[in-house]
């Protein structure tokens, strides 16, 4: 007896992914500069600051007001690294469905998404 076997594109994960590029992750960041801003004590806007947003636990920015979806998720989630960033650039709503990020992800480009996240790496705190 055969067993197929189904194939599907995921989401790479991190040992998986393209070296990413923080100089064009920079830039790629421009377009979430709408909602978001990335500087150590910079004001919630839309979204939450995002500086130092890899290692941090979900939903912890004092201040900003998660949607329901987004708490819910926190406890799955943990903190924010590589294999929870990644899914969630691809696909905000697919990954956390009901939250208030209308960005609709960069759907499958996963260069684009190491580049953010190392432009992330860069916007925070040095952790060893």
């Amino acid at each position: 007896m055969s067993v197929g076997v189904l194939a599907f594109a995921a989401p790479a994960l991190a040992q998986d992914a393209p070296a990413g590029n923080a100089e064009n992750g920079q830039r790629l960041f421009n377009q979430c500069r709408a909602c978001h801003t990335i500087n150590e004590g910079g004001r919630n806007g839309v979204g939450p600051n995002l500086y130092g947003v890899v290692g941090r636990p979900m939903a912890s920015v004092q201040g900003y007001s998660y949607s329901p979806a987004f708490r819910a998720k926190a406890p799955e989630i943990g903190a924010w690294e590589d294999q929870h960033l990644r899914p969630y650039l691809d696909n905000p709503q697919g990954y956390v469905p009901g939250t208030k990020m209308v960005f609709q992800g960069f759907r499958g480009n996963q260069q684009q998404i190491s580049d953010v996240i190392a432009n992330l790496r860069n916007n925070g705190p040095q952790r060893n």
